[in-house]
């Protein structure tokens, strides 16, 4: 449990390794019971970028997932949100996101206010370990592959999981073409 291999990557389980987590991630898998469940490896933080950690490692692209962090405002109250999508894919923040949030306007969080809000580091920020109510919206492709990459909520590592655990979080949904294909060539 907790081992795995991706590419280049061997993980341990996160429970020997609590020191490549954030404080929130750590907090919610030990609560979860899911340290022993989850992998994670230890990477030089230079390489921390999804490009770079695909190229690094030769890694498929559509194993990696980002989490970005978006806000809008509705009657004056900020709305955020955290959408999480294969690196294959882009967030629909302009149409989707706008609409799952019930906002006019959706952006992403600019980067200081990202990482305040999150306890997490700018590159490694995960959807495990959010504020607990941010909805976290996960894109259905995300939750059908075997197993993901993603932040650890520091850039000094990654966690390797199964990709519908991350479907099964709390306050996670997951959405139907929460994101759309990046072109390619």
């Amino acid at each position: 449990m907790g081992v795995f291999t991706l590419g280049g990557l061997t993980t341990v389980p996160a429970s020997t390794r609590p020191d490549l987590l954030s404080a929130p991630t750590a907090a919610v898998l030990d609560r979860a019971g899911l340290l022993d469940q989850i992998g994670v490896v230890e990477i030089d933080p230079d390489v921390s970028d999804t490009a770079a950690t695909q190229a690094r490692f030769g890694l498929d692209a559509g194993t990696l997932a980002n989490c970005v962090v978006v806000a809008g405002k509705r009657e004056g109250v900020e709305r955020i949100a955290a959408c999480v999508v294969l690196s294959t894919t882009r967030a629909d923040i302009n149409s989707g996101v706008k609409r799952l949030l019930d906002v006019r306007k959706c952006s992403f969080l600019p980067m200081d206010r990202a990482v305040e809000l999150t306890g997490m580091e700018y590159g490694g920020i995960t959807p495990i370990g959010l504020p607990a109510d941010w909805p976290v919206y996960v894109d259905s492709r995300v939750t059908a592959t075997d197993v993901v990459i993603i932040g650890s909520g520091v850039r000094r590592s990654k966690l390797l999981l199964p990709g519908a655990l991350l479907g099964g979080l709390p306050g996670a949904q997951v959405i139907e073409a929460l994101a759309m294909d990046v072109p390619t060539g």
